[in-house]
């Protein structure tokens, strides 16, 4: 298992929005994020709609971005949620998500 951290940018217009659609996530997408090995997701936003995200992978954040590239309901919640995020240009969202690097950590 490996711990997972991100960021990336919501635009400050459509945080109200994204927060919304997180409220009520695709059951399909839920079930695509747990079969390639997603655990423990989280997802916490600051109030300038800087996102960090947080999951434990089975085995990496690219294996797990790989797995649910494989997923048809995931490309079309990338596609339905790519207008909600700041400096992706073209990209999908997962395809923009900044992996960061873990420092220290405690059990």
């Amino acid at each position: 298992m490996k711990r997972v951290g991100f960021i990336f940018k919501v635009l400050e217009e459509k945080i109200e929005e994204y927060k919304k659609h997180h409220e009520s996530v695709w059951p399909e997408m839920l079930l695509a994020l747990k079969k390639h090995g997603w655990r423990n997701y989280s997802i916490y936003l600051k109030k300038d709609g800087t996102l960090f995200g947080y999951f434990e992978a089975e085995e990496s954040f690219e294996k797990s971005l790989e797995g649910m590239a494989s997923e048809k309901i995931n490309q079309k919640w990338q596609e339905f949620m790519q207008p909600y995020f700041e400096d992706i240009d073209d990209k999908n969202p997962d395809e923009a998500m900044l992996e960061l690097e873990e420092v220290f950590h405690t059990d």
